[in-house]
């Protein structure tokens, strides 16, 4: 009889020991996003049609959701560097934006949070001399980026969106700002 409750405890003691371990994952943990790029997009409309403005920023970073001081990314990026896809919209966005007085415009991204499968931050953006903050703005996680949109409008910004012509075309005040945050 001592013999049947002694096997009795063992396997209860081992069915308690297997049901706890925990398997051990080849995969980097989930708290952890590792980015290779920046890309900004300046998306707008004129009385013309639409136009887009774009800036690949190469840019390597980690976040550590988990972390006080490592969640959240900083990136100075160059202005001169947007293409609009032709030299006449090039110089029209790079005179707007006062390039040669503000070579350099800045993305900051903190407190990145889970929420859901996406995630949620706060975005500082600072354009010429002038600082845009949003907060629990929503970035979309996809297999291969992290992905958010602003509506910015330029006198947000102290700026007088360009015309042509005498004022026959005319960009509108408002434009949206896509960022995207490549994953490695």
């Amino acid at each position: 009889m001592k013999k049947k409750f002694l096997i009795t405890l063992i396997g209860l003691a081992l069915s308690f020991l297997a049901g706890s371990a925990k398997p051990i994952s080849l995969n980097p943990p989930q708290n952890i996003i590792v980015i290779k790029e920046i890309k900004i997009e300046i998306l707008g409309n004129s009385t013309v049609g639409k136009y887009r403005c774009d800036c690949p920023h190469t840019f390597t970073d980690t976040i550590d959701l988990n972390s006080h001081t490592k969640n959240s990314l900083k990136s100075e990026i160059a202005t001169n560097n947007f293409d609009c896809g032709n030299r006449v919209m090039n110089k029209d966005l790079k005179t707007t934006i006062k390039v040669t007085k503000f070579p350099k415009s800045t993305v900051s991204i903190t407190n990145i949070k889970s929420s859901g499968v996406d995630y949620k931050c706060n975005l500082k953006l600072t354009i010429t001399d002038k600082t845009l903050s949003y907060n629990n703005l929503a970035l979309k996680n996809t297999k291969n980026s992290l992905e958010g949109t602003v509506s910015v409008k330029f006198s947000d910004l102290a700026l007088e969106p360009p015309t042509k012509m005498g004022g026959v075309i005319k960009v509108k005040n408002e434009f949206v700002i896509h960022f995207t945050l490549y994953k490695s």
